[in-house]
């Protein structure tokens, strides 16, 4: 079974490049990407169940793993809503798949983006993670445009183990993030 790209570049190639720009003296020491969390919150799943079935058929379809529906915290009156009632789902990328899923954003849905003037690097949280909203799950090539029958949008957090954010965008770039210069 072969490698995803961008962890054999990781391994290759970003890995020494990080230890050289920030001086890590133990190899353990160099950030890594240990995650990706894609959140996508349905709040018509209140009135319209099938709704919420048809945007895990669409995550499912865009990461390739089976999303978890998400189901509300605590009941607000003015929204309808009950506490436990399914309202969004989640996905948790790890691995081979997680790599693949970045390629994927980078190289081929993100320069889909309609004006895509690059993402912002204004998103991180000050523990090294990175969030960044997607408008449109449409720009994913997975994704059939005709038989879309709604639009949704979501959010996309990359989880690494950097000390500092700097060193989180520093690594990101190096994966091909296309940050607004």
């Amino acid at each position: 079974m072969a490698e995803a790209r961008l962890y054999t570049l990781y391994k290759k190639e970003i890995g020494t490049k990080l230890t050289e720009e920030f001086k890590y003296e133990n190899v353990m020491a160099v950030p890594k990407l240990q995650k990706i969390v894609i959140n996508v919150g349905v709040g018509e799943a209140i009135n319209d169940a099938k709704q919420l079935d048809t945007v895990v058929e669409n995550v499912a379809t865009i990461t390739g793993q089976a999303p978890v529906k998400t189901k509300a915290k605590k009941s607000i009156s003015n929204f309808k809503l009950r506490e436990g009632m399914p309202i969004g789902c989640k996905v948790t990328l790890r691995g081979k798949i997680m790599y693949e899923f970045l390629d994927r954003l980078i190289n081929l849905a993100l320069p889909r983006t309609r004006d895509f003037q690059g993402v912002p690097n204004k998103s991180f949280d000050g523990r090294g993670n990175y969030t960044m909203g997607i408008k449109e799950h449409t720009i994913f090539p997975e994704i059939d445009v005709d038989k879309a029958k709604q639009i949704h949008g979501m959010d996309i957090t990359f989880v690494t183990n950097a000390e500092t954010d700097e060193e989180a965008f520093t690594l990101l770039k190096h994966f091909g993030m296309p940050f607004k210069k």
